[in-house]
C-alpha cells in the first residue's frame, strides 16, 4: 500500500484536533474541555497538538477561525438568496444576530471568545468584517438606497450593534426570546436608517 504524501498526512492530523477541540469547545467550554480527552478521541498525542497548534488555547483559536470562516460563507449565502442590495444587506446583517442562538457559535465565539483570546482578537476578528460592510454601504450609496453618509461611520455603528446584540443573545437566560427582539429591534434601526437617507436626498426608496 502506498504511503499518503506528508502534506496530506498533516493535513489529516490538523483536521483531527480541530474536529475533537470543537466538539469539546462546543459542548463543556473552554474551561472544561481537556487536552487529553480530545487527543485521545482523534486518535493522537498531546505532543501531536503542541507540534500544530502550541496548546489548548491555540487549537481554540483555529477553531474559532474555522467557525468565522463557516460563517462568512452562510453570510454571503443569505445575500445572495436575498438578491443582493438593500435586502441582501439587512438580511445578512441580520441573520449573523441570529445565529447567537447557535449553540456551538454561542458558546464558543460569544462566550468563550472574548474571555479566552482577549481584546486585541476581537478588534482583528471585527477588521474583516467592518471592510465587508463598508464596502455595502458605499454601494447601497452609489445606488442611491442610503443617502449623505460617511461609510465607515455606520459600519462601525451597525458593527458594534450587531456584534453587542449577538453577545446579549448568547449570555441570555433565554436566548431565543433575547434573539427575537434584538433582531425586531436591529431591523429597526437598520429601515430607519435607510429612510432617513432617502429623505435627505428627496428620493424615495422602494
Amino acid at each position: 500500500m502506498a504511503h499518503k504524501p506528508r502534506s496530506q498526512m498533516i493535513a489529516e492530523t490538523r483536521g483531527k484536533l480541530l474536529s475533537a477541540g470543537r466538539r469539546a469547545f462546543g459542548t463543556v467550554g473552554y474551561a472544561e474541555a481537556s487536552m487529553d480527552d480530545f487527543t485521545a478521541e482523534a486518535g493522537l498525542t498531546r505532543g501531536a497538538l503542541y507540534h500544530h497548534f502550541g496548546d489548548k488555547k491555540g487549537l481554540f483559536a483555529a477553531v474559532v477561525s474555522q467557525i468565522d470562516a463557516e460563517v462568512t460563507v452562510r453570510l454571503a449565502e443569505i445575500t445572495e438568496r436575498a438578491g443582493g442590495g438593500w435586502r441582501g444587506f439587512v438580511e445578512s446583517c441580520a441573520a449573523y444576530i441570529e445565529m447567537a442562538i447557535e449553540p456551538e457559535i454561542q458558546r464558543i465565539i460569544h462566550c468563550d471568545g472574548p474571555a479566552v483570546l482577549g481584546e486585541s482578537w476581537m478588534t482583528t476578528s471585527q477588521s474583516g468584517c467592518l471592510a465587508c460592510l463598508v464596502d455595502d454601504l458605499e454601494r447601497l450609496k452609489a445606488d442611491g438606497v442610503v443617502g449623505d453618509i460617511d461609510p465607515e461611520a455606520a459600519a462601525r455603528l451597525i458593527n458594534g450593534a450587531s456584534l453587542h446584540a449577538a453577545q446579549w443573545i448568547a449570555n441570555s437566560d433565554d436566548p431565543e426570546a433575547t434573539s427575537k427582539k434584538a433582531v425586531a429591534a436591529f431591523r429597526a434601526l437598520l429601515e430607519g436608517l435607510r429612510v432617513r437617507a432617502a429623505e435627505r436626498v428627496g428620493e424615495t426608496v422602494n
